[in-house]
């Protein structure tokens, strides 16, 4: 007998028929309930799962469940330390999805730092009779200073590009230096309020964990420069988004590029929808056909790896201890 899985979302057909070629597959519908998602999985040992929480209730509800599968390269949906209480092993998707993240991350920079947006919808309220308003002027990207917070792989493609593209001076901030990434590109490693009074873009790149919560707020936001302009495309929870809305609120800097929230979807009405400065995208850093299908493959070949032991898992670290035990 295959073994059961239970797919959350929808895959791409080819992924699908790789899926059922190895296992036993149930699929997920639109607007699943958490009883739904309880009753799905009963005998499943395998789940592939896009971000949705897996929490100690649902892996005691689930008591069949061996691997689940992100179909994501974070992994803070992930309550790792009841997954090990559990032996529940947890992969994810690294690697895919690297360049497609940090060319949204460069768009969102140009985005804010040209006004597209604005411009975009200047024309569309036929506002464009004569010359464009200095208001609406842009600031200039090439040949200035860019902070990275987090400086792993997604870090050093967004360097890669601004360095090489656009002639822009690398800083960059993390938990250990980097000598390779200095070396590569002249980057500068600096503390993290240093990056944020010394730099004219601030980006971050931290996955969300316990060390990382909100590590960006007042004081961060307090020591940028008026024409600075902060981008996020990491996790919504790595900053105070509080004291980003003052921010940009009391004009004490430029403008945002925001692809995550603390909290998701972000509401029509919520605060950020009402500045003009501000340019919003939904959570879509991995959102090309290419990626998204290329993730999914990983996500259902590391399901494939646990559960037949054939091949190599992305296995996050926190849960790596509960394979090797087994061995």
């Amino acid at each position: 007998m295959k073994p059961k899985i239970f797919i959350e979302c929808a895959l791409d057909q080819d992924i699908m028929a790789l899926a059922e070629q190895y296992f036993d597959c149930s699929v997920g519908t639109a607007n699943l309930t958490l009883q739904n998602k309880y009753d799905a999985l009963q005998g499943c040992v395998g789940y592939a799962v896009p971000m949705g929480n897996i929490t100690r209730e649902l892996l005691q509800a689930c008591p069949t469940l061996q691997v689940v599968s992100n179909i994501a390269v974070g992994y803070d949906n992930f309550d790792v330390q009841a997954m090990a209480e559990h032996h529940v092993i947890g992969t994810h998707t690294p690697y895919v999805l690297d360049d497609t993240v940090a060319d949204l991350t460069v768009g969102l920079m140009l985005a804010v730092a040209r006004q597209i947006t604005r411009l975009d919808k200047w024309i569309r309220t036929e506002q464009w009779q004569a010359g464009v308003p200095e208001t609406l002027f842009g600031i200039d990207v090439y040949g200035k200073k860019v902070g990275i917070i987090g400086m792993g792989r997604i870090g050093e493609k967004i360097a890669k590009r601004l360095k090489y593209g656009f002639d822009m001076s690398i800083y960059y901030y993390n938990r250990s230096r980097k000598p390779r990434i200095e070396q590569a590109y002249g980057a500068v490693y600096q503390s993290l309020n240093e990056i944020c009074a010394t730099c004219d873009f601030i980006i971050v790149m931290l996955p969300l964990t316990e060390q990382t919560k909100e590590i960006i707020g007042q004081v961060q936001f307090a020591c940028m420069q008026e024409h600075a302009i902060f981008i996020n495309t990491a996790r919504g929870g790595v900053v105070d988004e509080q004291a980003l809305l003052n921010a940009l609120k009391e004009q004490r800097i430029q403008g945002a590029g925001l692809d995550v929230f603390t909290t998701e979807p972000l509401l029509a009405d919520h605060p950020f929808t009402q500045l003009d400065q501000v340019v919003l995208t939904p959570h879509i850093g991995s959102a090309t056909l290419a990626t998204r299908n290329a993730m999914q493959r990983t996500a259902i070949n590391n399901l494939k790896a646990i559960l037949y032991q054939q091949g190599e898992a992305h296995i996050v670290p926190e849960l790596q201890h509960l394979v090797n035990n087994e061995r």
